[in-house]
């Protein structure tokens, strides 16, 4: 076979693998804009949550330092440091300063169950959604309100 020939084939079946993609790629655009049209009419829309329009302040908890638990026998303690954010109803932004002292034990005593393999693993999301767990809990078991809407990761080392 001659060399202009084995380029003539290799064109030839690029041009065809291109051809073929692009056809797949309108067929099933095509169809999934058909079912997706199908889709929406047959459910019913769902309210648009309600948007928040209060005002907000941010209250910082720094340093909030816990020792890692590790491995038995590892020479180097492992350490996470961190930086919380609480997102506060300018309203409640003084309960929240005065709770301080509180959010930073609960914080404490959450973080200083995990461990360096635990943590290391973790996501700012769900170090984040542990967080909020934490205090959710802690609100509910002293029945009382919690003086923050949200709680934020404002700095994460773990060492």
């Amino acid at each position: 076979m001659s060399f202009g020939k084995i380029v003539a084939a290799l064109l030839g079946v690029t041009v065809l693998a291109l051809g073929l993609g692009a056809g797949a790629t309108w067929w099933f655009m095509k169809g999934g804009a058909a079912i997706a049209t199908a889709d929406a009419a047959s459910v019913p829309q769902e309210e648009e949550p309600e948007i928040d329009d209060r005002v907000f302040k941010y209250v910082s908890l720094e340093k909030v330092i816990v020792m890692l638990r590790g491995m038995e026998g590892e020479p180097a303690p492992h350490y996470l440091a961190l930086d919380l954010v609480f997102k506060t109803p300018e309203e409640e932004e003084k309960i929240a300063r005065e709770q301080l002292p509180l959010l930073r034990s609960v914080a404490v005593k959450e973080l200083s169950t995990l461990t360096m393999d635990r943590a290391g693993k973790m996501t700012v999301e769900e170090l984040t959604a542990q967080m909020n767990k934490a205090f959710a809990d802690r609100y509910a078991k002293d029945r009382a309100e919690r003086p923050f809407v949200d709680v934020m990761i404002g700095k994460l080392i773990v060492e």
